[in-house]
């Protein structure tokens, strides 16, 4: 089978696509919702733009079925490609706009938990996933990222997360509290880069020695697999991947969701929460609570073997196989 990644004119992806061996092409796109009036004539035109150009790019490769994950630049191609067979993947518990208008194209709708159906037309056929896993990550036993990471195996392991650019409000709140933290566990610490040469060089000149040895700080982890499979207790933000990556490890979760954005965060965060997985504090909160929510749950091995015990049930590590498969039917070929 053939894939062809469609993106964005610059975008990111583009370098990691190219990577993994996979054809790129881009097309011109720009968001809608919340521009300027200013700015809206001139995203209009990008947008009907794109349209043409993926129409060029379907009428070219003659795709047996399109597959979507959301954003604006799948607007003009899910557009021209109407007429295919689409399958649309949520990650979020709650779509953005853009999932909801690419929702009208899809024959099939997969989800990443059933609280998802609620948003969408109930004519709409919806199937339950779950989260598809970066591969990689089942590679890692806890005794073998233990041994990567040379970590104490009589000391807990905090792992603390703000994605590849990190979390400032995270990062210097546990920079805050850190002493207090290496008391009772060790930190496994992905500042991001935006902030990791301020706090190595504030951590190196402010912990001794003996704390020094349990706090491992890093501004990019490929291998982050070990880094789960090592940790009690995760500190991050409530993107989609915390939906699967975290139940797969059994992991309990201190989710912050980001303030300044659509609300995702919030509704990903109160769904884990809900499920007695995860506990939620505010980014208002962290100077003053982390280290009090931190100790709560890894001096209480009861709260934590809940919330390890209520992650397990959320996991469904066939995730990918199962979206796949509805990739397959819709294809003609014959199912998975």
């Amino acid at each position: 089978m053939q894939t062809l990644w469609v993106g964005g004119e610059g975008g990111m992806e583009e370098a990691l696509v190219n990577r993994a061996g996979i054809s790129y092409r881009s097309i011109s796109a720009a968001g809608v919702h919340g521009v300027g009036l200013r700015t809206l004539p001139q995203n209009m035109f990008k947008l009907a733009r794109g349209v043409v150009e993926s129409k060029k790019i379907l009428n070219e490769f003659k795709p047996d079925v399109l597959f979507f994950t959301g954003g604006y630049v799948a607007a003009p191609m899910a557009f021209a490609g109407r007429k295919n067979p689409i399958v649309l993947y949520v990650p979020d518990i709650e779509p953005g706009l853009a999932l909801k208008f690419l929702a009208n194209f899809a024959d099939v709708i997969t989800l990443t938990a059933d609280d998802s159906k609620k948003y969408f037309s109930s004519s709409k056929k919806m199937i339950v996933t779950g989260y598809p896993l970066r591969a990689g990550l089942s590679t890692w036993s806890r005794s073998d990222a233990f041994s990567h990471f040379k970590l104490d195996s009589t000391k807990p392991v905090l792992l603390v997360t703000g994605g590849s650019k990190g979390a400032r409000s995270i990062n210097m709140a546990v920079v805050k509290h850190l002493k207090h933290i290496l008391e009772i566990a060790q930190v496994i610490h992905i500042t991001g880069t935006t902030d990791y040469d301020v706090i190595e060089k504030t951590t190196n000149t402010s912990l001794s020695n003996e704390l020094k040895k349990h706090y491992h700080v890093i501004p990019y982890l490929h291998d982050m697999g070990a880094a789960l499979a090592a940790a009690d207790l995760v500190l991050s933000r409530a993107g989609a991947s915390s939906l699967g990556e975290y139940p797969y490890f059994e992991l309990p979760a201190i989710l912050v969701p980001y303030p300044y954005a659509w609300r995702y965060q919030k509704v990903n965060a109160d769904y884990l929460a809900n499920q007695s997985a995860a506990v939620i504090l505010k980014d208002e909160l962290l100077q003053d609570e982390l280290f009090l929510v931190i100790k709560d749950i890894l001096l209480h091995e009861s709260k934590r073997q809940t919330m390890k015990a209520a992650m397990k049930t959320l996991s469904n590590p066939n995730a990918a196989e199962l979206i796949a498969s509805q990739l397959v039917e819709l294809a003609g070929e014959q199912p998975l």
